[in-house]
Parts: structure tokens; sequence; C-alpha cells
């Protein structure tokens, strides 16, 4: 299959690209100028060098599907609402309009499991079709950028899966989230401060969300103008302390965690757990 493929240079993205290649897949990526992927690549894409609210039609061309990784400040601090709605729903329907345009009808698109927000806190598990109650600017655009994205599928009788990915962590991360801090503090012998840990999320291996992507690759099952949406998860829930825990020990740290030392963030979700 030939995939054009946003956000191709990302932490998902990047090992995305590099297990669709290596399962035989042809791909097309699009890239910010300047910027590179997270992790190096054994093979490279056909990289298209532009933002992603430009003409994209010839590059487009004889492509299959179009996989949407791309996100802007997917991490906090968080874009203001209107930045995040025009580069996470506005910039990407209009890729979508002119993939349409040269006959492509499938479109495998990334979310967020924050997109559930405190709705997600009144359920043990949640399912893929409970309502979407974002609290901040990025979970809200992405929210949008669902509805939006089912609405095209229905409207236009394409193809579209929808897959929210849950706590993800592991190789090219941004250095400043939990998993890279921990290791860096873990490797360095130095003493890590964190929240008290409550928070209970399913955790998952970036190396198993890229996989994930390349399985749903196969659009054989999907009904034209029905769209899907599957999570993204291990199916395996622990706290946040539990998480750090473990790698704490599997590094061998010779400081100490310090829970409490850290407030939680505002608005935090204490359970965001899905079912599998």
């Amino acid at each position: 299959m030939r995939l054009f493929v946003t956000g191709g240079t990302g932490f998902v993205g990047s090992h995305f690209l590099e297990q669709a290649m290596a399962a035989g897949h042809e791909v097309v990526a699009q890239r910010r100028p300047g910027s590179r992927p997270r992790l190096p690549l054994t093979r490279q894409p056909t990289w298209v060098d532009r933002a992603l609210d430009q003409d994209f039609e010839s590059a487009l061309a004889g492509c299959n599907a179009v996989v949407h990784l791309a996100s802007h400040t997917p991490n906090p601090p968080y874009a203001p609402l209107d930045e995040c709605l025009y580069w996470n729903v506005f910039a990407p329907m209009k890729l979508v309009r002119q993939a349409a345009a040269v006959g492509i009808r499938q479109f495998l698109v990334a979310g967020t499991c924050f997109e559930y927000g405190q709705v997600a806190q009144d359920r043990e598990f949640i399912e893929v079709n409970d309502p979407l109650t974002p609290t901040l600017s990025y979970p809200t655009s992405k929210a949008a950028a669902s509805v939006a994205f089912e609405g095209f599928a229905r409207e236009h009788g394409h193809l579209v899966k929808l897959l929210r990915i849950f706590q993800v962590y592991g190789e090219g991360e941004q250095a400043n989230r939990l998993w890279p801090s921990l290791r860096k503090a873990a490797l360095a012998g130095e003493d890590f401060p964190m929240s008290e840990g409550a928070q209970v999320r399913d955790f998952i291996s970036v190396e198993e969300v890229a996989a994930k992507f390349v399985a749903h690759l196969d659009f054989s099952g999907c009904c034209p103008g029905i769209p899907e949406v599957h999570h993204v998860a291990s199916g395996r829930s622990q706290t946040l302390l539990d998480f750090a825990t473990y790698w704490w020990t599997h590094w061998g740290a010779k400081g100490r965690l310090l829970p409490g030392q850290v407030p939680y963030r505002k608005n935090e979700l204490f359970r965001l757990v899905p079912r599998v």
C-alpha cells in the first residue's frame, strides 16, 4: 500500500514510519520544513517539506490511504484554543478534501484519550461511544477533529478509522515527559520528585502503538460512511506511582522516588482507563 503520512517526524510518527516501511508499505510523508524524525530511520520515506495547511494534491496522487498522525502542541503547556483548532481541525480537513479529490477513500486518524475528558472520571472503563467532554485546548481541538472526520466519512461514504491513543511512552518522547524524565534521573543516580501518583492510566509503549496503527491499515472489514473508533491501549491499568516504581527498579536507580513533592496539574484526570 502507498501511504501519505502526516506527522512522520513526531514521537508516534517516527515509530510508525519505521514499522510501516518494514512491513512493505511505500510511504510519502509530510514534515514541517526543518523538522527531523525523533529517532533514526533505517529507511527514508519520500519526504514532502511543507506545513500541513499547504497544497499536497500532487504528493497525494497515487496514494491508497492517508495516515494522519500530526498534532499541534500535544503536550502541556497547550497552545490557545483558536491555534489548536486551526492546526488540529481546519488544516487536516483541508488535506482530507485534497485527498478525496485525487480518489483516496481510506483514512486512519490518530486521536487521544484526553478527548474523553471529565466523563472518564465517572467510568471504570471508557467505551468508544462515550461522550467527549474535554477540558483543555488541545483535547478540545482533537475532539472537534474526531467529530469532523466522522462527519466527513458519513457525508462522503469514505472509510475512516479513529484510533484514540492512551498513555504512550518510550524512545523519542519529549524530554520533559514522565518516562524520559524518570529515566534521566534514574541513570544519573538522582532523586525524582513527582506528584503523589494516584492517577490511574493505561500505559502503552510507543512501539506497540505503532504496531497497532500498522495493523489497522487493513480496511477490508470497514463499511463506507460508517466511521470506526478504536482504543489504542495495552489493556493493563496501573497508577502513575506504580508505573514509575516499576521503571525505577528496572533501571536500577540509586536515588529515591519522592511522591507528593510536585502538585497535581490543574484539571488533572485521576482515572483514564479504556475498555479494550
